[in-house]
């Protein structure tokens, strides 16, 4: 599956900017940041070649903005949430960007105490302290979204992802949730843009269509280490299997999904 610029790429805020769009084709795929994300979303974001991040939508507190499902190592049935505690200086309207850690020294110290405590043990362990120490510096900025995007963006490297990441907030885009998603997605110059089950219940296919972006739906197995993909972060599996057994797996699934931009 070709891929464009490599995620590690995007650091700078310039990746974002309009000048600096990737060529047209492709998979595009829009999520919001999310701690340690679940496999299935992980999974999906490496089928695409593109992914925005949805960093101007209002905070949700008890989401996966700010907080992961970790399980034990040898009993995946025992988990325990870890979360970032944020506080909000806008009140509830406050945009995700905008969300700050509160106590990010203790936030920080919390976070790498628990994936020590619920992974260290592993034997794959020694792949991931590197792995999440820019995560962990990622508090130094006091945002929850940076600390998200970043926990994302290190595991995407992990497992030998080549796409590119965007912001939204740095794009234009109309008002009106499906129309706003065809404009973003437009933007990357994809062809195809990669949906969530949940998201294709509520989108509306037609702003795509005026653009000639097709919709597929992603949809991961339901077996296996899917099972609870929709639940566990992939720190989970990615301590279990390893990263290039994670890997493997996610490239075969991103196989699949890449014949649907050569059908698009």
């Amino acid at each position: 599956m070709p891929r464009t610029k490599p995620s590690s790429a995007t650091a700078s805020p310039a990746a974002s900017s309009p000048r600096e769009l990737p060529e047209p084709g492709g998979l595009c795929s829009i999520h919001q940041p999310n701690v340690f994300p679940r496999l299935t979303t992980l999974a999906k974001l490496f089928a695409a070649d593109y992914w925005i991040v949805l960093d101007d939508v209002q905070f949700t507190r008890r989401d996966y903005q700010h907080r992961a499902r970790l399980a034990d190592l040898g009993d995946p049935a025992r988990q325990q949430w870890l979360t970032i505690p944020t506080r909000l200086p806008g009140g509830r309207s406050t945009l995700l960007r905008d969300a700050l850690i509160d106590n990010p020294v203790l936030a920080r110290r919390r976070t790498a105490g628990m994936v020590r405590q619920h992974y260290g043990a592993s034997p794959h362990w020694p792949a991931l302290p590197e792995v999440l120490e820019p995560v962990l510096d990622a508090f130094a900025t006091g945002r929850t979204a940076v600390v998200a995007q970043t926990s994302t963006r290190v595991l995407l490297d992990l497992i030998g992802w080549q796409g590119q990441i965007l912001t939204s907030s740095r794009l234009t885009a109309r008002p009106g949730r499906s129309v706003r998603l065809a404009d973003l997605a437009a933007a990357t110059g994809a062809r195809t843009y990669l949906c969530g089950t949940g998201g294709i219940t509520y989108l509306d296919p037609e702003p795509f269509a005026a653009q000639n972006i097709a919709v597929a739906p992603f949809r991961p197995p339901t077996t296996g280490i899917w099972a609870s993909g929709r639940r566990l972060s992939a720190l989970w599996a990615l301590a279990a299997l390893g990263p290039d057994a994670v890997a493997a797996r996610l490239r075969a699934l991103a196989t699949d999904h890449c014949r649907l931009r050569t059908a698009a």
